[in-house]
């Protein structure tokens, strides 16, 4: 079986003492003590994750990520 790069996109937030990485594309999240950590964690996960799954081609979509202000009352 070849491999190739499926290029994926995270958002990592600080919860407590962890931060926890999610996976935008895939119900997948990990977590870790540093955020080079919650994104290792992360990439294994989702390496098991493919392993079983097929990679549809809607996870090599890019993703464009920005921050937006939203006001609440």
């Amino acid at each position: 079986m070849t491999q190739h790069a499926v290029h994926l996109a995270a958002a990592v937030t600080h919860e407590d003492e962890w931060y926890v990485a999610r996976c935008l594309q895939v119900e997948v999240t990990s977590q870790g003590t540093t955020i080079e950590e919650a994104l290792d964690n992360l990439r294994e996960a989702l390496e098991l994750y493919l392993e079983d799954e097929p990679v549809p081609e809607a996870y090599e979509t890019e993703v464009i990520t920005a921050p937006i202000e939203v006001r609440v009352a």
